[in-house]
């Protein structure tokens, strides 16, 4: 006798497909529809704070760059607010949210914004996890137990492309923070030194005055970057 389900099944999933430009970002798919295309401007032209340019490729598990992502980019600003829709007090023009494209010839990515500030947590983060790590092991970067912390000046990513089946999310973090990075209650949940270099963007050489910081983000293989469950 069969038994039946009593409960919802999953919702099939299915890749972003060739058409995800077109719908999310058709300037870059040669569609001049838009006066001005969504997401292009993320800090806008009165955010306060270092400007700064960020740069990267996506590489797949066999090294080679991917050429078709979309990734979208959540930050806060200078001060380390985040624009929210009750008014959050930031700067008139600042959206903290981008698309970026990569080049479809050679899978380069970037974009020009304003250095976070350190964001203030909302909860409490030492998880068990964590715990267990502290006390376990060696590399574990001194966390303390106080709940919402403050975490260190970073960039929110969510890449999504063909082959993908669900949008992946990671941060990026920035190398002249070490001892904020040290602090932050998000890296020190990932066990391994290692894993969590995976986040630490390089520092590039200046471009048209810009600090350049490139990020390279690895999908599969060796020193693949760390995503987040969420």
């Amino acid at each position: 006798m069969r038994q039946t389900l009593d409960y919802l099944r999953e919702t099939a999933s299915q890749t972003a497909g060739p058409y995800v430009h077109i719908g999310l970002a058709p300037g870059a798919a040669g569609f001049d529809i838009y006066r001005e295309e969504l997401g292009r401007d993320i800090a806008g032209p009165n955010a306060r704070g270092q400007r700064i340019r960020v740069e990267g490729l996506v590489i797949d598990g066999m090294g080679s760059p991917v050429k078709d992502v979309l990734i979208e980019v959540w930050q806060a600003n200078a001060d380390g607010i985040y624009p929210t829709p009750d008014g959050a007090a930031v700067e008139d023009g600042f959206r903290g949210w981008g698309r970026v494209i990569t080049d479809f010839e050679t899978g380069e990515w970037s974009f020009e914004t304003v250095k976070p500030g350190p964001v203030a947590g909302r909860h409490p983060t030492l998880s068990g996890v964590a715990r267990r790590v502290r006390d376990t092991h060696p590399d574990w970067m001194g966390r303390t137990d106080e709940a919402a912390a403050r975490m260190a000046p970073h960039l929110n990513f969510w890449l999504v492309a063909r082959g993908i089946n669900i949008g992946l999310n990671t941060r990026m973090y920035f190398p002249d923070e070490a001892e904020a990075n040290a602090a932050d209650p998000i890296l020190n949940l990932i066990e391994w030194e290692k894993r969590r270099a995976t986040l630490i963007a390089t520092r590039g050489e200046d471009k048209d005055g810009l600090p350049v910081y490139r990020f390279e983000i690895r999908l599969q293989g060796d020193d693949e970057t760390v995503f987040f469950d969420i």
